[in-house]
């Protein structure tokens, strides 16, 4: 997740930026780069990698100065390179901008500046804005910018500064943090607290529409419509480490709490007209050619991999099979030029699904990833890439990353299921209209903690732990078990519940706590009988169903009610309860949640 600093004060710019990006690197990046206000103009230099690079050609050359702006990129749009890097200027150096989030209508707005005369320098969807302030500029730098984010359709935390008004930085901020720290005669901005913790802890945090003027004589807030605001000045009183987590005790629960916004981002300039739009070569010639999908992942992105089976195979009608990739590239897989080649990987690094996307791609599969990390190895070697979004995942335990590749998933089976005509525009929109809602519904588990908390209370003395389901219920299933187990250390299975009776039930005894979930309509019957038998042989359950699930409740010693969706989206809402119950289970028996014992983020050996 990219990261914004801005300073205006009687201090070293530079000095500044710097030590604001230097706290803002855990979020992870690609590249960094600085612009100050001159006496001659604006001073930019940028450059591809860690910061130090971006040292060492301010060792060389003079970014003095006391106001300015900087920025570390996780690149989405264009791969990592000095040229891509923030900060961007138009077609003069007049304005220099830094920019989080993602620009939906950028493609159209760089043909309509094209055609008015301006020439680009990078792939970024973030270089129309300083190009769109030259066009809109009258001599008022708050009225341009008002007037620039008029244009913009999208989410964007936006910092910047004019050489016209060099002793002014204007910020904006529409679904993309930013905070304000103020000193004494001097401003800060950043996208997190933790950029501004070492000169100030009186913090202004800025909501969705507000619009910042920063001078000399310091900060006034308003709408973008140009009606001025009150903002409460909060005290930060949390330690640098806390404040790096945004005040949760742990990035996992920091990184579940993200979620809703990282699903927005995996949306993002993706939907259009209620019909999903993919920047993909796939045609229909090529799609009627295929006969078979094969899905290649480790660990949880093997279970989106299964998600994503059970979408395929309802919507295309393609026969899929997912297999974990330290297995596939092992087992002579019967792959030809007719296959599809499904690779997810959240780093892009993960050394057996790379190696089993080289085997498909030997044996003539055209290979399609989803992955997080632009440039990274697996997206190098793809047809075609999908990238999540999602910004940089700290914890060990995989959460965002996850229900991002469920969406990214999601918007590939409908844009194929377009193509090849096998579902209809109507259905369509109807999934799309649930993708967009999803977020607010992911909120909606999200403040209703206290019940996971008190969930995870009666569970967190047990030694095992047992999950059922059914259908992609069975997949949910298998992914809360493995949370369970990663973080908690508690033993946990996960069974298809039909298959209790096919050896599971021996290991149920009195109080032996059981998770199923119930979220198919047509399977529910089936499900409830299956409760039935473990109860039968003393087993606690603890159940997740959608609200309206009277026969579930009716058999369950404790019910997670679930906010209402499309069942075929259900995957999504279901996994975040399993995610916060297993956090708080470990949290409860006083486990170190980010560094789980024996486990690594990436695995990029065999």
């Amino acid at each position: 997740m990219c990261g914004i600093v801005g300073y205006l004060g009687p201090r070293s710019a530079q000095e500044v930026l710097l030590q604001g990006l230097e706290k803002l690197e855990y979020r992870g990046y690609d590249s960094a780069g600085i612009s100050v206000a001159q006496a001659a103009g604006l001073k930019t230099g940028k450059k591809k990698g860690r910061l130090v690079h971006l040292k060492e050609l301010m060792a060389v050359e003079d970014f003095s100065g006391t106001a300015g702006i900087g920025h570390t990129r996780w690149a989405t749009h264009g791969k990592p390179s000095d040229d891509n890097s923030h900060p961007h200027c138009g077609n003069t150096s007049r304005f220099s901008v830094v920019h989080n989030g993602i620009i939906e209508n950028y493609q159209d707005l760089r043909k309509m500046l094209k055609e008015r005369g301006h020439a680009f320098s990078s792939e970024t969807d973030t270089e129309v804005i300083p190009h769109l302030l030259e066009e809109n500029y009258r001599g008022d730098f708050k009225q341009a910018m008002q007037d620039t984010v008029a244009q913009l359709d999208g989410a964007y935390a936006i910092c910047a500064m004019s050489a016209e008004d060099p002793d002014t930085l204007i910020a904006v901020r529409k679904d993309s943090p930013l905070v304000a720290g103020i000193g004494q005669d001097e401003c800060f901005v950043a996208s997190d607290i933790p950029a501004v913790l070492k000169y100030t802890r009186d913090v202004i945090v800025f909501e969705d529409g507000d619009l910042a003027v920063i001078t000399r004589d310091g900060m006034q807030v308003f709408t973008v419509e140009g009606e001025p605001l009150d903002k409460p000045v909060t005290k930060v009183d949390w330690d640098l480490e806390a404040a790096e987590k945004g005040g949760f005790p742990h990035f996992m629960i920091k990184e579940i709490f993200e979620q809703p916004e990282a699903v927005r981002k995996t949306l993002a300039g993706r939907i259009e007209n209620n019909s999903v739009k993919l920047d993909l070569s796939i045609t229909a010639e090529e799609l009627k050619n295929i006969n078979k999908v094969v899905v290649i992942a480790c660990g949880t992105a093997s279970y989106a991999g299964r998600v994503g089976r059970t979408l395929i195979e309802k919507i295309l009608r393609i026969p899929v099979s997912v297999d974990v990739a330290s297995e596939f590239r092992y087992m002579d897989p019967i792959v030809d030029e007719n296959t599809l080649a499904l690779i997810v990987s959240q780093s892009g690094e993960t050394a057996d699904t790379l190696a089993g996307l080289k085997e498909a791609r030997s044996r003539g599969a055209k290979v399609v990833s989803i992955t997080n990390v632009v440039g990274s190895s697996i997206a190098r070697e793809s047809d075609e890439v999908i990238y999540t979004q999602a910004g940089p995942e700290i914890a060990v335990a995989s959460t965002k990353a996850y229900v991002t590749q469920l969406i990214a998933i999601y918007l590939l089976t409908l844009h194929l299921g377009r193509i090849k005509g096998s579902i209809s525009d109507e259905k369509i929109g109807e999934m799309v209209q649930g993708l967009k809602e999803l977020p607010d519904r992911i909120q909606d588990i999200l403040a209703r903690k206290d019940e996971l908390i008190a969930m995870a209370e009666d569970i967190k003395d047990n030694e095992h732990v047992f999950f059922i389901g059914r259908g992609v219920d069975f997949t949910a299933s298998l992914e809360g078990a493995l949370k369970l187990k990663e973080i908690s250390y508690i033993h946990a299975e996960a069974y298809a519940a039909g298959e209790l009776k096919h050896g599971t039930l021996a290991l149920i005894e009195e109080g032996t706590p059981v998770i199923a979930i119930s979220t198919q309509s047509h399977l529910r019957e089936k499900t409830i009988s299956n409760i039935k038998e473990v109860k039968a042989r003393g087993a606690k359950v603890f159940s997740l169903c959608f609200h309206d699930c009277e026969g579930m409740e009716l058999e369950s010693d404790s019910l997670f009610g679930l906010p209402s969706t499309q069942e075929v989206l259900a995957p999504v809402v279901t996994v975040i309860p399993l995610q916060m119950l297993a956090y708080y289970v470990s949290v409860a028996r006083g486990n170190d949640v980010d560094k789980p014992r024996n486990l690594a983020k990436s695995v990029t050996v065999e």
